[in-house]
């Protein structure tokens, strides 16, 4: 029986995860929140496995806990810097590791959708909307990031974050994101490209966050059975 530990626990995602991780048989060792995180550094029992669905502020101590005890790392943190990102691959040379903004799979083949269409349709116009709960404390979502990385792979295109005032025409090649917030919404994502005289919309609906938690734990498991290595989550499910 493979052992775990979740950091992020007392939250709605935590919760999910750690009943999920116990119903797949993981022994769960403990859970960690913002005030305890510290005791990942040293005093947290050793586990196969620790899963984050905290903040970002808890990524060195993750990091730490994962780099004394040797356990995979299964993070879906969002609003991590590239200085965050760039640890967590460096831990990858030594631990097993994956990181995805979104562990639904529905959203994964919306990746690779979208990166089709953008190709097929270079030149259109793209708007991107996000739309979550009024709990939600990052603008634009992690999700909408990575949509936007399978728009614009290389990142040469401007982006504009909503529109006000009088802002002009449109200028070719700006992609636009709009992140919209209300009541209890899992997260609705859509991809809009605009022609002349038509469009193209790819839709995205949650209809509840188990899509999310039964990703995690699907990928977590697969993980597992991995050599060392900072892996994507469309990797270890498609690969």
């Amino acid at each position: 029986m493979a052992s775990a530990i979740v950091v992020g626990a007392a939250g709605r995602m935590g919760r999910l995860v750690t009943e999920e991780l116990a119903r797949r048989g993981f022994d769960v060792l403990g859970g960690y929140d913002a005030l305890d995180v510290a005791e990942l550094d040293a005093a947290a029992p050793a586990a196969d496995l620790v899963v984050d669905f905290s903040a970002p502020g808890a990524l060195p101590h993750v990091v730490a806990y994962a780099r004394r005890t040797g356990a995979a790392v299964v993070s879906g943190v969002t609003g991590l810097t590239q200085g965050q990102l760039a640890d967590l691959r460096s831990l990858g040379e030594k631990n097993r590791v994956v990181w995805s903004a979104n562990y639904s799979l529905g959203v994964a083949a919306l990746r690779r959708a979208t990166a089709m269409v953008a190709e097929a349709l270079a030149g259109w116009d793209v708007e991107i909307v996000e739309t979550h709960h009024n709990r939600k404390v990052d603008a634009p979502s992690g999700t909408a990031k990575a949509l936007l990385a399978a728009v614009d792979p290389g990142g040469e295109r401007s982006v504009v974050d909503g529109r006000s005032g009088i802002v002009g025409e449109r200028p070719a090649g700006e992609i636009g994101m709009h992140a919209l917030r209300g009541g209890t919404v899992a997260g609705t994502h859509e991809v809009h490209f605009f022609g002349t005289d038509e469009e193209v919309c790819l839709t995205h609906r949650a209809s509840s966050r188990q899509i999310f938690v039964t990703g995690a734990v699907s990928c977590a498991e697969r993980l597992l059975a991995r050599p060392p290595g900072f892996y994507g989550f469309d990797e270890l499910m498609f690969g």
